[in-house]
């Protein structure tokens, strides 16, 4: 459960690290990388303002999750921090470490008002977070 570069930071939960948003961009500061496992179609609109962000969309982990650098520490985040939960899992699994999880997702860094960059070309209709999809373009005016 320690690791090198989140040992004694965060809070457990589910048997791993969880970071609060500004605890997160506390850790990107200090080179961790942040993993956001959101879908293609979701990750438009908002995303995280850090200084290292790669996109690897959770369909796509157990296909991909061995291009994940390595020697770094690793925050995985999604819009609400679920999909992210069950990529720390599946990559706890298959013997990572230095792993976190952002808790809350980009709802939670959001509202904490932490740094995110908007593509307004990129918003989302729908009336709940299941039925979201990107807005028709005729619609964007």
């Amino acid at each position: 459960m320690s690791d090198l570069f989140f040992r004694s930071k965060g809070f457990i939960s589910s048997g791993f690290i969880n970071f609060t948003p500004k605890e997160a961009y506390a850790e990107t500061l200090s080179g961790a990388i942040f993993i956001d496992v959101r879908e293609e179609n979701m990750a438009g609109f908002k995303r995280f303002d850090v200084a290292q962000v790669m996109y690897l969309p959770f369909s796509q982990l157990k296909e991909r999750f061995q291009e994940l650098p390595e020697g770094k520490g690793l925050i995985f985040a999604d819009t609400s921090g679920l999909k992210s939960r069950e990529a720390v899992l599946f990559l706890q699994n298959q013997g990572f470490q230095n792993i976190a999880n952002l808790a809350g997702g980009l709802v939670e860094w959001e509202r904490d008002g932490m740094p995110l960059k908007t593509n307004i070309n990129e918003r989302l209709d729908g009336s709940c977070m299941c039925q979201l999809k990107r807005r028709n373009k005729s619609n964007n005016q």
